[in-house]
């Protein structure tokens, strides 16, 4: 008998034994599962911090573009005007030139016909014989910028 209850007595203390381990085992199986949940608890909090700064930077992006887009139509229109002006005002020169190239050419003819510079008397220039000092020189007119600004309202 002493046999037979030794060896229960090993197997009840076996029995016991396997139920530690067992219960150490389902304690570190609940201890992992715990560990594993907040692990991604964390995962899925920084991948929505991830996810919201993503989205912030792109509502960022999105105002920088409409700010940029707004700052080049306004560039753009602003260009136009400027070449609107710009063709104008290469116009209002075309038209400067060609007249102040006119007059060269008149002040030369009447200086070609005189020997002394000036008109004469027997010789009337129409609408130019109001007193004014024909010195004839070599030099062609040379129109400044105040009175080519003034001439420029009649070309319109």
């Amino acid at each position: 008998m002493d046999s037979s209850s030794g060896i229960s007595s090993n197997s009840s203390s076996g029995l016991q034994n396997s139920g530690s381990e067992g219960d150490l085992l389902d304690q570190r199986k609940r201890k992992r599962m715990i560990s594993n949940r907040e692990s991604a608890r964390r995962s899925r909090l920084r991948k929505q911090k991830h996810l919201d700064g993503l989205m912030a930077q792109v509502a960022h992006l999105r105002k920088e573009n409409h700010h940029m887009l707004t700052a080049l139509n306004l560039t753009a229109h602003h260009y136009v005007g400027v070449e609107s002006e710009n063709t104008i005002l290469r116009a209002q020169a075309a038209e400067l030139t060609s007249r102040l190239h006119s007059l060269n050419e008149i002040v030369s003819f009447l200086c070609a016909g005189n020997n002394d510079g000036f008109p004469s008397e027997e010789e009337p220039v129409y609408g130019m014989d109001y007193g004014w000092n024909w010195n004839c020189s070599s030099q062609p007119i040379i129109m400044t910028a105040a009175a080519a600004s003034a001439d420029a309202g009649f070309l319109y």
